[in-house]
């Protein structure tokens, strides 16, 4: 395989493929110091979603990963660079939260409403073609609540969370 590559003028050199461009203790003092940077830091900033994860908080987590993923590597000469991104991150990220919480205009632009699902026994099928939940789905959310058919639920409905939350007619 390697000279039909040579052949057609590639060149399949493995061991610069495996070969380590940073000595193994500063790969793993850079990836130590980076990942205790981070967790410390998200600790100070604190969980305000608990049992969720938002798409703005995806969002904080592919960011953050992007800023330090070159500090993990040893492929960037400064630690300082990747930690200062990431305060930037978690700092636009406390910022946004606070204001959805002081302003209710904002927290509808960032965090997503309630959406009715149930109304009367009756499914929204508009709300479930657009969420793309089927009646399997649905029907499982409303067993772990303790309600076994549509017809016994009052009102129930889709939570940003994914969550279905149900009141029962009972």
């Amino acid at each position: 395989m390697q000279r039909q590559l040579a052949k057609e003028g590639l060149q399949l050199d493995l061991e610069s493929v495996f070969e380590m461009t940073a000595p193994v203790l500063e790969v793993v003092i850079r990836g130590s110091l980076i990942y205790l940077g981070v967790v410390i830091l998200v600790r100070v900033v604190g969980q305000r979603e608990t049992g969720s994860l938002s798409i703005p908080d995806l969002i904080v987590v592919v960011l953050i990963s992007e800023a330090v993923s070159n500090g993990f590597a040893a492929n960037d000469d400064s630690l300082t660079t990747g930690f200062i991104l990431v305060l930037t991150i978690l700092a636009w990220s406390v910022v946004l939260d606070a204001l959805a919480y002081r302003f209710p205009w904002f927290r509808k632009i960032m965090k997503p409403a309630k959406r009715p699902l149930i109304q009367d026994g009756e499914l929204n099928k508009r709300l479930m073609r657009r969420e793309l939940l089927t009646r399997a789905e649905v029907d499982a959310q409303l067993r772990l609540q303790g309600i076994e058919d549509v017809a016994d639920v009052e009102r129930a409905y889709l939570e940003p969370s994914g969550q279905i939350s149900a009141f029962s007619k009972k």
